[in-house]
């Protein structure tokens, strides 16, 4: 069987004929230690073919479509007319992407490969693509590449800019992350805490005030009337100071060393950090879905449309998708597993946004009601057309 290569470069496509291709593959490891070495290389491979790109937009345009794994224009009518006309049986190509490879065979019914010493062979025809081709030096290719680099990445920034919705997916994932480490380490200060003045949970059970409280309190003994302004400060209720000041006179909390006070004190303060942190970031949240999508946010709130954009992806995918799939973002396990189980429950509850629907009442929390995917997804399309 005759193999060859389609290698793509910065300054056009080439094709090369590999030699033995059978001994080739048997003997892989051998093929590994001779691709730095070029007269071993050249053994191995021969150029039949190298048509270069004829301005520098048209290249930008190959290297997109290869990126994306599509068969664009220009390479389908470089294998045309350079691709032995072989039967099938009887030749194959190799190609460094898959989705490529898919695509060549899908349009031209050309027989493509992605495996075995094909890997290989174009590393090595990347590491010596200067040698291999008349009238091409290193020079020439670096400028080419540079030049390609440049205007591919130019073109990914400039795509990138416009998806302002990456900062929503991204706040959206920390804000939930935030969630749950705040969660987390405000049950271990509660914990640790209690065993010095367990009293305490019972008259501050809110996380971010009892780790405040504890901050000013430290060690119960030294708790005096000096320190009540200043935790009143925090309650914002006078009655609670006091109340805390009369537990910890008969609190039944054992003793405890300086040194843990201390850590308790450090820990309560990156806690309380960690929630005027997160207050930060649902402002920012709330600016930048005012800023990209307005209209859904004001449908269901900032969070809740934040999630739906997370879970599409994108502000544009979300756009696409019809209500009906909408109903189901973020609720896909329980509707599989109520249809596996063939419940009579419904599971396709909007777990992403309960108080739209326990606010309609007991039948609606049965049924969600459609119209309001369908409204959001009108106001959804309105922010991707103007926003």
């Amino acid at each position: 069987m005759d193999l060859y290569v389609l290698y793509e470069h910065a300054a056009g496509y080439s094709l090369f004929s590999i030699k033995e291709f059978e001994e080739v593959g048997m003997l892989l490891p051998q093929v590994e230690q001779s691709v730095t070495e070029l007269k071993r290389f050249q053994q191995i491979v021969n150029l039949v073919s190298f048509v270069p790109f004829k301005t520098a937009v048209a290249a930008l345009e190959n290297i997109n479509s290869v990126s994306e794994g599509l068969l664009s224009e220009d390479l389908q009518l470089f294998l045309d007319n350079h691709f032995p006309k072989k039967k099938k049986k009887n030749v194959q190509l190799g190609v460094g992407d898959s989705k490529l490879a898919a695509a060549i065979n899908d349009a031209l019914s050309i027989p493509c490969t992605t495996s075995g010493a094909v890997p290989e062979i174009i590393r090595g025809i990347r590491y010596h693509f200067h040698h291999l081709i008349k009238g091409f030096t290193e020079l020439s290719s670096s400028v080419a590449q540079l030049g390609l680099g440049h205007s591919y990445s130019r073109a990914k920034v400039k795509f990138n800019v416009h998806r302002n919705d990456n900062m929503i997916i991204q706040s959206i994932a920390l804000l939930d992350q935030l969630d749950k480490d705040i969660n987390t380490f405000s049950m271990r200060i509660r914990e640790w805490y209690s065993y010095h003045f367990p009293e305490l949970y019972k008259i501050v059970p809110e996380n971010y005030l009892y780790a405040k409280a504890a901050n000013i309190i430290m060690n119960r003994k030294e708790f005096t009337d000096e320190k009540m302004d200043q935790l009143e400060e925090v309650l914002m209720d006078r009655s609670k100071a006091e109340a805390i000041l009369e537990a910890s006179k008969s609190s039944m909390g054992m003793d405890i060393a300086t040194i843990d006070l201390m850590n308790i004190e450090l820990f309560a303060k990156r806690v309380v950090d960690l929630v005027d942190y997160r207050a930060k970031l649902a402002n920012y949240l709330h600016e930048k879905m005012e800023g990209i999508a307005p209209n859904l946010s004001t449908l269901i709130g900032d969070q809740v449309g934040a999630r739906l954009i997370s879970h599409a992806g994108s502000l544009t995918n979300l756009a696409k998708f019809p209500a009906s799939t909408v109903q189901i973002l973020g609720a896909e396990k329980a509707l599989f597993r109520a249809l596996k189980a063939r419940s009579t429950k419904n599971a396709q509850v909007w777990s992403s946004f309960p108080f739209y629907i326990h606010r309609e009442g007991r039948l609606q929390e049965q049924r969600p009601d459609i119209s309001v995917s369908g409204q959001q997804m009108f106001h959804c399309f309105k922010d991707r057309l103007f926003y």
